[in-house]
């Protein structure tokens, strides 16, 4: 039986031989090499901690195949409106210290819009990640023609060849990369496929959460430390919900985490990461 990650990536292909079939990869191109400047993503994340406990992609995410609506008000009303608004959660996001925003754009599995995106970058000074499942080059020069500053390749979907690809063409339309993996075996590929990308320009990612099977584990990240060059470069992402985690992943090098279903959870996302940081 395949896992929710295969029946995701399946979904994912067929919604961009959909969409490619709306939008030519060179018109594409032509809006991203048009659209304005990228942020520092990377640049942003490994400035200086200046007292907070850890640099945070803070994300904005209403919805997964795990915990289902994370908030009942996050849900579409009945009639098909929808009055989500990730900008406000953004903006709390940002006056609460985060570093970056991840904002999720899959539809199907996580009630996410490219639309989001765009309302995210316009709302706060932020480098913004797009967060999806990114299997095609067409997605790459779609997410810098929507303003995105970073895009998510997560290895466990991606061949070495495409991932070199996508790597390539996201930098030279100079967005930065978190390369995502969770098994030993995929980080270890994805040392070894960044190793000769410019500096400052690519972030490894461990996430803690199995996609497979939707089991999370914090000490996961702890686990894989050593099968990095750099833990300051690493990137701890899901599971984590108290400074007391952050601290941990601090006594281990890792000074950089993504965390999104615990802050989306709470009432107030800002006031939840601004407990999380101590600030």
């Amino acid at each position: 039986m395949g896992s929710i990650l295969d029946e995701i990536v399946e979904t994912k292909k067929r919604e961009v031989a959909d969409r490619k079939a709306s939008r030519s990869l060179s018109d594409l191109e032509h809006a991203a090499a048009t659209a304005s400047e990228p942020r520092g993503f990377v640049r942003a994340l490994t400035a200086p901690l200046n007292g907070i406990r850890a640099a945070i992609i803070a994300e904005v995410k209403r919805k997964s195949p795990s915990a289902g609506w994370i908030r009942d008000e996050y849900r579409p009303g009945e009639d098909g409106s929808d009055a989500f608004t990730p900008e406000d959660i953004a903006r709390r996001y940002h006056r609460a210290g985060a570093r970056a925003i991840s904002c999720l754009t899959d539809e199907p599995y996580f009630a996410g819009r490219l639309e989001f995106l765009e309302r995210v970058r316009e709302a706060v000074p932020l480098p913004v990640l797009r967060k999806d499942f990114m299997i095609d080059p067409w997605q790459v020069a779609e997410s810098r023609a929507a303003g995105a500053d970073a895009v998510l390749l997560i290895a466990e979907c991606l061949s070495d060849e495409l991932i070199a690809d996508l790597l390539a063409r996201s930098i030279v339309l100079g967005m930065d990369v978190l390369v995502e993996s969770h098994d030993r075996e995929n980080l270890l590929r994805c040392v070894r496929l960044t190793r000769d990308c410019p500096a400052g320009r690519v972030l490894l990612g461990i996430n803690n959460r199995d996609l497979r099977v939707m089991k999370t584990d914090l000490d996961h990240t702890l686990r894989m430390t050593a099968d990095v060059p750099d833990p300051g470069l690493l990137v701890s992402e899901s599971g984590i919900r108290t400074a007391a985690d952050l601290e941990r992943l601090g006594g281990a090098g890792v000074r950089i985490a993504l965390v999104g279903e615990h802050l989306m959870a709470q009432t107030d996302p800002g006031a939840a990461l601004s407990g999380l940081l101590g600030v």
